[in-house]
């Protein structure tokens, strides 16, 4: 793998914008992300297959899986660094059908989830692990949109600056951990 350049999107994201993303493309996003875990996302999937709409457009949009802490006064938000994707794998694929463009998590994605991506145009992105107060830096503003009963887990509408990921799997199929797994993978010694 090579040394990339620094990327700037702002949402909401564009098809164009989106397939040009490769794995390990440094992104800086500005403008709106969603917060959504397993339970909000096991609740828009039911209402999505009841006929309803979910209660955010997903078209153009990016889905940061966090559960952010208790907002510090004067702060839009608390700590949020991110939660494992895997667990947003059985309901992803309704969301990206729908238009959504992005995803921030950390871990792998499942065949399901990368197939939908590849068809859709639709990328995840990883964001640093343990660098949680660090990206609660880049939130501007935090407003509650739904399911407010689900406390840390409701989805919030986050107006970000500069928050950085990194491509994890881009629409060409790309998986920067079996990329870089390969890139260091050793044979073994007999």
């Amino acid at each position: 793998m090579t040394e990339k350049h620094r990327i700037d999107l702002h949402t909401p994201l564009s098809d164009n914008e989106v397939v040009k993303l490769r794995i390990g493309d440094l992104v800086y996003v500005s403008g709106a992300l969603y917060t959504a875990r397993d339970a909000a996302h096991k609740r828009m999937w039911e209402t999505v297959s009841a006929g309803g709409d979910p209660p955010f457009d997903p078209a153009g949009q990016i889905v940061y899986y966090v559960g952010p802490t208790p907002a510090k006064p004067g702060r839009p938000i608390g700590s949020a660094g991110p939660t494992t994707a895997s667990r947003m794998d059985p309901y992803a694929p309704l969301l990206i059908e729908r238009g959504l463009k992005g995803m921030i998590g950390k871990g792998r994605r499942s065949e399901e989830v990368r197939t939908a991506m590849q068809k859709y145009k639709c990328v995840y992105f990883g964001a640093v692990e343990g660098t949680a107060a660090m990206i609660a830096d880049c939130v501007l503003s935090a407003e509650l949109i739904a399911y407010e009963d689900l406390d840390a887990e409701a989805i919030r509408r986050l107006f970000v600056k500069d928050f950085p990921v990194i491509v994890v799997n881009d629409v060409v199929g790309g998986d920067l951990y079996e990329e870089g797994r390969r890139a260091y993978q050793r044979p073994r010694p007999q």
